[in-house]
């Protein structure tokens, strides 16, 4: 139903989970992992990988769509860092989607907004599902 709002689905990010993603995707960029380095570019300190908001944000797409076969299209823009503080705690990236049209053949178009302590991470994000 168009305008319908699905449940939020929050996500914890820690400093393990970018050293974790780094491993994983072969992105050792300092600025990821070393606050002396990410301060030094101008940033408030290290910051999460783009591509690792946008895969929180795909897991998600996913859970709402029922089966990762379901997402027929995904995209973003990344609009401003995750900061990720040395705390155990880390921080929380917040995906909410709006329901902003159901096509005749079934797939569901979803506007998407990630946000980080109030900010919007993402710009432009949107996915089209097929419903399980």
């Amino acid at each position: 139903m168009s305008g319908e709002v699905l449940p939020v689905q929050r996500f914890r990010v820690t400093r393990a989970d970018l050293v974790r993603y780094a491993g994983a995707s072969g992105d050792f960029n300092p600025i990821h992992w070393n606050d002396r380095v990410a301060t030094s570019v101008g940033l408030p300190g290290v910051i999460a990988h783009g591509m690792f908001t946008m895969a929180l944000t795909g897991r998600a797409v996913t859970a709402w769509a029922g089966a990762p076969d379901a997402v027929v299209e995904f995209s973003v823009r990344f609009a401003r860092p995750v900061p990720v503080p040395d705390t155990d705690d880390g921080t929380e990236v917040e995906v909410s989607a709006v329901v902003k049209e159901v096509t005749d053949d079934g797939l569901t178009r979803l506007e998407l907004t990630a946000t980080c302590q109030g900010e919007k991470v993402l710009s432009l994000a949107r996915a089209t599902i097929r419903k399980r």
